[in-house]
Order: C-alpha cells, then sequence, then structure tokens
C-alpha cells in the first residue's frame, strides 16, 4: 500500500465517520473531504471543483426542478385526491398507497413523492381510527424501491449510469433500470402489504379525537382600558410582555366599529380596543396580571355573536413541515410568521407528542407537524410559501386541467427525448425544466429554492474524491481483497456481497456518497474477474438505493420519523427482512438481464 493510498483511505474514513456522527451535515463533510484531497496533492487543483459541471450533478438540479413543477402543476395531486377513496382495510391502504407513491417516485424525487403523499396517509390512518405509523414506514420504504426504477428516480442511478460512460459504453438510459427495478419493487411491495406493515410499531397518538393536538386554548375578548401601560403601545410589544411565561396570540381586533382579523403585530393600541386573545387560563391570567387589560366579555348583547362573525374567517389546519420547507432549523419568533405570511403556529408535534416547550422558541425540523391558524382564504397560499403540506384530503387541489396537461407534457417531451437518445439526459431534463419555467407552471424564484444545494454540493465535492479513489489505485487495492474471494464463489456469490457491502454502507451515509465510492470498486472488481461491469454497476445502484435499516440512510426514512413516532432502532425490523428479500430477487434479475460474461 502506497502513502497515497494511506492517507486517502485515512480521509475516506474520517469522511464516513462524518456521515454516520452526523453531527455535521453531510455537505458540509463532504467539502471537507474534498478540501483535504485537494490539500493533500490526492486531488489536482485544477478538478477540485469540477463536479459542479458533471453531467449527473446537472442532471440531479435538472430532476429536482422538474419534480417541483410536476407538483405545481397537480399531476401528483390528481392521484393523491383519488387515493382517499380506497376504503379503510390496512392492507388495501398499504398496497395501495405504498404502490402509487413508488411509481410516483419513478419520475419525480423520491423524496417530494412521499412529501406529498404522507398528508394523505396520515389522514386516511386517522379516518380509520388507526395510527399513522402504521402507513408511514411502508411509504417511505415504497418511495426507495421506485426509485430504482428510472434513470431520474434517484441520484444513485443518475451517478451510475455516468460511470458506466468510463467503461467505453454508453451511459445507462432512461429505462435500463427497469427491469431489475421493477423485480424488487413489485416483490418488496407485495412484502411490505402482506407481511411488512404488520413489523411497524403501531404508536397511538395522544389524541382520542383523530387529530393530534387536544386545542386547550380558547378565545377570549380583553379590552385596553385607559389606564394600562400598553394604551399607545404596539400589539407586539403587548405579546412580549408574558412571552416567557405563556403563549398568547391575538386573532383579531375590534376598534368601534371596525373590525381586524389577525392585526399587524405593529398595530398601536388605543383605550378601548377591544382584542381577541388566543390562550389557556395561565396565559390569560398572566397577560391580565402583566398588562393591566381587563376581560371584555359580556359588555353587551350583540358582542358573542360579532365574535364569531370576527373569528369565523379564520381556520385551523394541521400541517407537515417538508424537508425544502423554509421553517426548517429557524422558528415561529426569528421568521415572524405573522407579519410576513398571516398564520399563527399554535401547536408543534414531534415524533407524534405535542411540544410543552415555548412555541418561539422551538427550533423546526422536517416532519413536525404544526397546528397553525391563519385565514380561510389566504392560509393554503402562506403554507405553500413556507413549505407545508395539509394534513386533511381538503387541502390538495387540483390544479386545472390545462396545467395538468401541460405539465405532463413537456416532461413527456423530455423523457422521450432521452429515451430514444435525441439528446443527453442532462441536455434533455434541463431543457424540459426550463420550458415548465417559461409556461408558468413554476417560478423562477421556486425553480432555483426546489434544488436541494446539500444533495448538489455532495455530489460536486464526492465525484472528485472518488475519482481520486480510481486514480491512486484505492478502488484497485480493495477490488483485489475482494477478487481474493472470486476463485472460491461463484459470480452470483460476488454480485450479492458487493451489494449488501454498498446496503449497509448506505445506511450509514447518504446514498449518493455511496453510490459514488462504490462504483470503482464495481468496476475494478468486474476487470478483475474478465466481466462485463453493467452487473457490477446495477449491484452498486440497487444497493446504494436500498436503505432500509435505519431513519438516517435516506431521506425518506427521516421524514416520516418524527410523524409516525418511530424510534432509530424501529426501522430494522420490516427493513430487514426486506433488505434479503431485495438481494434475493436483485441478483438472479442483473444476471438474467445484464449477463456477467463481458
Amino acid at each position: 500500500m502506497t502513502g497515497e493510498q494511506i492517507l486517502l483511505f485515512a480521509i475516506l474514513g474520517l469522511t464516513l465517520a462524518g456521515f454516520a456522527w452526523a453531527r455535521l451535515r453531510y455537505d458540509v463533510v463532504a467539502l471537507l473531504a474534498l478540501l483535504a484531497t485537494g490539500l493533500t496533492g490526492l486531488v489536482p487543483p485544477e478538478e477540485m471543483f469540477s463536479g459542479l459541471s458533471h453531467p449527473a450533478v446537472i442532471t440531479v438540479a435538472a430532476v429536482l426542478i422538474l419534480s417541483r413543477a410536476l407538483l405545481n402543476a397537480g399531476v401528483i395531486d390528481v392521484l393523491a385526491r383519488r387515493l382517499t377513496r380506497v376504503g379503510d382495510r390496512p392492507m388495501v391502504q398499504v398496497v395501495t398507497l405504498t404502490g402509487v407513491v413508488a411509481l410516483s417516485s419513478a419520475f419525480i424525487n423520491n423524496v417530494g413523492a412521499l412529501a406529498l403523499f404522507m398528508p394523505v396517509a396520515v389522514w386516511m390512518a386517522r379516518h380509520a381510527g388507526r395510527p399513522p405509523s402504521f402507513l408511514l414506514m411502508p411509504l417511505a420504504f415504497g418511495s426507495l424501491l421506485g426509485g430504482t426504477l428510472t434513470l431520474i428516480g434517484t441520484p444513485p442511478n443518475i451517478i451510475i449510469a455516468s460511470y458506466r460512460s468510463e467503461t467505453g459504453t454508453p451511459a445507462f438510459g432512461m429505462f435500463d433500470f427497469l427491469p431489475v427495478g421493477l423485480a424488487i419493487t413489485i416483490a418488496g411491495i407485495a412484502f411490505i402489504a402482506l407481511v411488512g406493515w404488520r413489523l411497524t410499531p403501531q404508536r397511538s397518538e395522544p389524541a382520542d379525537d383523530g387529530g393530534l393536538f387536544e386545542i386547550e386554548n380558547y378565545l377570549t375578548e380583553v379590552r385596553v382600558p385607559e389606564s394600562s401601560n400598553y394604551a399607545g403601545r404596539s400589539v407586539h410589544e403587548l405579546i412580549e410582555s408574558v412571552a416567557d411565561e405563556a403563549d398568547v396570540m391575538v386573532t383579531a381586533l375590534l376598534r368601534e366599529d371596525e373590525r381586524r382579523r389577525l392585526p399587524s403585530t405593529y398595530e398601536v393600541l388605543r383605550p378601548g380596543d377591544i382584542l381577541l386573545i388566543e390562550a389557556d387560563s395561565d396565559g390569560l391570567k398572566a397577560l391580565i396580571d402583566e398588562t393591566g387589560v381587563e376581560l371584555a366579555a359580556g359588555e353587551d348583547a350583540e358582542t358573542d355573536e360579532d365574535d364569531e362573525q370576527a373569528a369565523g374567517e379564520l381556520t385551523l389546519t394541521e400541517a407537515i413541515i417538508a424537508p425544502n420547507s423554509r421553517l426548517v432549523s429557524r422558528s415561529a419568533g426569528v421568521l415572524d410568521l405573522r407579519e410576513r405570511y398571516g398564520v399563527n403556529v399554535l401547536a408543534v408535534a414531534r415524533q407524534g407528542k405535542r411540544l410543552k416547550q415555548r412555541i418561539s422558541h422551538i427550533r423546526f425540523l422536517p416532519g413536525d407537524i404544526l397546528l397553525l391558524q391563519g385565514r380561510e382564504d389566504s392560509l393554503p397560499g402562506a403554507m405553500n410559501r413556507l413549505g407545508c403540506l395539509p394534513l386533511a384530503s381538503r387541502g390538495l387541489d387540483i390544479a386545472r386541467p390545462r396545467h395538468v396537461l401541460l405539465g405532463a407534457g413537456i416532461f413527456a417531451a423530455g423523457l422521450a427525448l432521452v429515451a430514444f437518445d435525441l439528446l443527453p439526459v442532462a441536455t434533455a431534463l434541463v431543457g424540459a425544466a426550463v420550458a415548465m419555467v417559461i409556461a408558468g407552471l413554476l417560478p423562477s424564484d421556486d425553480a432555483y429554492r426546489a434544488i436541494d444545494m446539500p444533495v448538489i454540493v455532495l455530489l460536486a465535492a464526492m465525484l472528485p474524491v472518488g475519482q481520486a479513489l480510481e486514480t491512486t489505485g484505492g478502488s484497485a487495492l480493495i477490488a483485489e481483497a475482494l477478487l481474493g474471494m472470486a476463485d472460491h464463489l461463484p459470480a452470483f456469490l460476488m454480485l450479492a456481497l458487493l451489494m449488501v457491502a454498498v446496503m449497509l454502507l448506505s445506511n450509514l451515509v447518504n446514498n449518493a456518497a455511496a453510490a459514488v465510492l462504490a462504483a470503482p470498486i464495481g468496476i475494478q472488481i468486474a476487470q478483475g474477474m474478465d466481466a462485463s461491469p453493467d452487473p457490477f454497476l446495477m449491484a452498486v445502484a440497487i444497493g446504494a438505493s436500498c436503505a432500509f435499516l435505519t431513519p438516517i440512510g435516506h431521506q425518506s426514512n427521516t421524514l416520516v420519523m418524527a410523524p409516525g413516532g418511530f424510534r432509530f432502532g424501529d426501522y430494522w425490523r420490516m427493513g430487514l427482512p426486506l433488505s434479503l428479500l431485495v438481494i434475493a430477487v436483485a441478483v438472479p434479475s442483473i444476471l438474467w438481464v445484464w449477463p456477467v460474461a463481458g
């Protein structure tokens, strides 16, 4: 082993440890690995940032934009609406939801497909009187299986396709992954529907009325008297006076004959103003004691009717925070949600339980469930801008047919250009993404927001590192160690061994990083066996995409963890037998479609 190889393996070991440790985000870990290999000369300076222009990176970005455009066009909403009619039988719900999300994941980003159908799953589970956990894990695993169906279903497939072009043969096409992917997807869905969902922890939610939140707060009128120190001060100052003690929301302001719903927090209070306060009894008492406002209910006979009218345009809804939401890692206080979006966050639930800490201090995470209050006509738009998905079927709006057909047509045209080899995949999909923006299906600002930059940075950083593994002879060294077993093992066991190794790696690190590191090794094994690299690259693709054992192996697994109330150790119960089934089905399927003989 040369000095360069020792140094590279040390860097890769620290990188994998950083991925598994998860204290730093995976894109930051990847950048550190790139800097380490660049500063030590393992990656030439002129190639350090070559990953940014790699076709695989461009293709992944285009797929993310197209996925968002298809969601905006309502293509997937049509399917989601139909799913609410499948009935309450658990097996029917599981097979239908898992099958539809798998099909959707073949053509749009699998995390995006899961995020859209997850609210439907939660609604269906509650409607049937069961905890959402029995549907959410099958849904996540279905999105991973569906990603194996096509070139654009998941980033590992795009990466593997680009590595194939380095072997002197054309890159894998749009549907080259379909035969093997379809076999494991059908087998996986059948297992999940018949057996797998029964292995999922069935954790009950705390509420007994079909919803997650028990609403303890109520609307109360308070009046600002002349003697109050807060006459002439803002609504914001009034609320902040008790911010450390209680959650208090001002839902309306009544001033003479004028009624303002969700008034600005910068509104200056006047003596005689009546405020509709959303607070529990302790919060209301703290507000009265601290500010000198007075209870105003019952002062005249028309007040109750007027209050109902004033509050009538306000509505409550539960929503899940999507992975790309602008709420992630930020708090309601920092975002100033009332002023900027016209919504109040009344409660937050995480891992199936309502959080008891101060809402203004909670840093939101993907998968958190929020109880939002806002005007009925503007709340859906505010949730869309914030990146939240409603937990109710009525929130799934079917777009106009013109948008559905237009979006589907542009996407189908892009796929056809790739399928018939008329344009390279990156060129065709970037063109389709631009067409979506020009057609008005996706605002240009939303197109940039649709790009998951941590994934893009991860790929751009790890591709040169993966290349260093090959140029230093590191991949050949690992392949030689594995080839020592080739004399005693048949080809199908070598494929299975490689797939198991990649599958284990992808459960600890990002699946794209696993594909980047494992693809050169697969090629070296094929060369050492004087075999075709195709079956080994396919084994890497399947292994990198099927991370069923942990919540950190894939964003889909992470996304369902909070609303399903799952723990780290829950995933292997269904994930382990599913992984074994995938290996048992994938290996013979690969050898049938992609023979080992070169």
